[in-house]
């Protein structure tokens, strides 16, 4: 196909806004349809998209337009069916993370996609990012085993909350957030997880599951990890992004400037549940063991500025960016999705952990 690629975006809230955005930016995309609950109500979209057609039911919109790539940006416990479902009709998909509510869902989606030998990309942020690639590329020279230590809480209030309420409802903080990190984990020890245990407390009385979870993985290489996440009110805005990674050679951090600033009283929006925050590094700062005669750090850390990063929709753009190309080009995409499908393995076997109270095998 020569022409532009026509997209259907399924679910408009945050994430599926910044999709449709960079459609509507990058050459080779058009957008063809537009699906969310309530749409109809909508009078927040831009005038340039009053023509498209919109739907409420996603089999309708499917049938209707006829897309060549489906955006999926729903909640997880409806994006293996609307893959299935998009693929089967034969269109390439993005589907935001986690792929899937259980490994076997995940993995039946990437069998469908080469099977029917359509381009899957999922919303793995991180992987797109200049400064996580840098971030990852500077762990690999630490020397091996890694300690890796990362968390992302979120003091949430707002619509933020109430998004997270409506998440909590079939997943927990520590499968949704936790499969970015995990997998920045594999990228960094390009080892084998073999070992899962996680801890998981229910601090809030509006969540069908718990708010507040960590979980520790063990990798065939002696490496281990730990990622922690936490939703809701009463979280706390103090250390509530750490990215720290230590190994024989030394360590590599990301390092925000501003954390610790209180939210102040009646807030709508705090810096911890802000969407650049999930992803902005002001500074990383690499760290040399080395020691002189008298047991001195032999070298400084040294600083890499990050000024010049990209911001959320700019990400957002990369990633689909990266779905144009595999199309045009006819990438191989088989290391993303089964790096997608691990991921959620290694979240969900802490899931199970927090939930038995057992270690979990992997």
């Amino acid at each position: 196909m020569s022409g532009p690629l026509r997209v259907l975006v399924v679910g408009l809230g945050d994430m599926g806004m910044s999709h449709a955005r960079a459609y509507a930016a990058l050459d080779g995309f058009a957008l063809a349809g537009l699906c969310a609950r309530g749409i109809a109500a909508r009078d927040d979209l831009p005038s340039a998209w009053r023509g498209l057609p919109r739907f409420a039911d996603f089999a309708t919109a499917l049938a209707e337009v006829k897309p060549d790539v489906v955006s999926i940006n729903t909640y997880p416990d409806t994006h293996a069916e609307y893959a299935l479902c998009a693929i089967e009709a034969g269109a390439h998909v993005f589907v935001e993370k986690p792929l899937a509510e259980t490994v076997a869902q995940a993995a039946r989606v990437v069998a469908a996609a080469q099977a029917g030998r359509r381009k899957l990309v999922v919303g793995y942020i991180l992987r797109v990012h200049p400064s996580w690639i840098r971030f990852v590329e500077l762990a690999r020279t630490l020397g091996k085993p890694l300690a890796m230590r990362m968390n992302l809480n979120q003091q949430s209030v707002g619509q933020a909350w109430a998004r997270h309420r409506t998440l909590m409802q079939t997943m927990s903080p520590i499968v949704d957030c936790g499969v970015h990190y995990v997998d920045v984990m594999c990228q960094m020890t390009q080892s084998r997880p073999v070992r899962v245990h996680g801890i998981g407390a229910h601090l809030s009385a509006e969540t069908r599951t718990y708010n507040y979870g960590q979980l520790q993985v063990t990798f065939a290489d002696g490496s281990v990890g730990w990622y922690e996440a936490g939703w809701g009110p009463m979280m706390s805005e103090v250390a509530f992004f750490v990215k720290d990674v230590v190994g024989p050679k030394g360590a590599v951090s990301i390092v925000m400037p501003e954390q610790g600033r209180a939210a102040a009283a009646g807030a709508a929006t705090t810096a911890s549940s802000d969407l650049d925050t999930h992803t902005k590094t002001s500074l990383i700062r690499l760290h040399h063991a080395d020691l002189d005669a008298d047991n001195a750090l032999a070298r400084p850390d040294e600083l890499f500025r990050m000024d010049d990063e990209p911001g959320h929709d700019a990400l957002c753009a990369r990633e689909q960016a990266l779905l144009l190309r595999a199309i045009r080009e006819d990438l191989d995409l088989t290391e993303h999705m089964q790096a997608a499908v691990d991921s959620l393995r290694i979240v969900l076997a802490a899931d199970e952990s927090i939930r038995t109270g057992r270690v979990v095998t992997l």
